[in-house]
C-alpha cells in the first residue's frame, strides 16, 4: 500500500475544511437565517444571499428530477472524490495538494446535499456585478478553484 505524502495529508485536511465550511454555511442558510427561496438578501456591495435549489450540475446545467438521476449524481460525486483522494496520496506540492483538497471537499459537499435533499443548496449571488449570473455555494467555489489550481500546476510542471 502506498504511503500518503505530507502534501496528501494537507490535501485531506483542506478537503475536510471545505466540506465542514460548506455544510455549516448551508445549515446556516436553511436553519438559522431561514432564507426564503429566491428572495435576494443584500450582504455587502454586489454580494447577495439568494437561496435556490440546484437540481442540476455545475451552475444549474442538466437539471435532474428523477431519483435515479439524483442518486447517479451522488454516486458520481463520491466516485470522483474517491479517485481524487487516491491521487492526493501522491500529492507533490502546495498547488497540487490545494487543488485536490478543494475538489474533494467540494464534490463531497454537493454529494451530501443531493443525498439529503435531492438537490444542492446554492446561495452566494454575485449576479449584480454584471458578468456572472449564477448562484453558487462554497463547494462549487472549491471545485472551480481546485480545477484552476490543478491546471496551473500541470502547466507549471510541463515548463519544468
Amino acid at each position: 500500500m502506498t504511503q500518503i505524502s505530507r502534501w496528501g495529508w494537507r490535501a485531506y485536511g483542506l478537503a475536510a475544511l471545505v466540506l465542514i465550511l460548506d455544510q455549516l454555511s448551508k445549515f446556516w442558510v436553511m436553519q438559522v437565517a431561514q432564507l426564503p427561496e429566491q428572495q435576494p438578501h443584500p450582504v455587502l456591495g454586489p454580494l447577495y444571499f439568494t437561496r435556490i435549489w440546484n437540481g442540476g450540475v455545475s451552475f444549474g446545467l442538466f437539471q435532474a428530477g428523477h431519483a435515479v438521476v439524483i442518486w447517479g449524481l451522488v454516486i458520481f460525486n463520491v466516485g470522483v472524490a474517491v479517485l481524487l483522494a487516491l491521487w492526493a496520496r501522491r500529492a507533490v506540492g502546495l498547488v497540487h495538494a490545494a487543488g485536490l483538497g478543494l475538489l474533494i471537499g467540494g464534490a463531497l459537499g454537493n454529494a451530501i446535499d443531493r443525498a439529503l435533499h435531492g438537490a444542492v443548496i446554492d446561495f452566494v449571488d454575485v449576479s449584480r456585478i454584471g458578468f456572472f449570473p449564477w448562484i453558487f455555494n462554497i463547494a462549487d467555489s472549491g471545485i472551480t478553484i481546485g480545477i484552476i489550481l490543478l491546471i496551473l500546476d500541470s502547466l507549471r510542471r510541463e515548463r519544468a
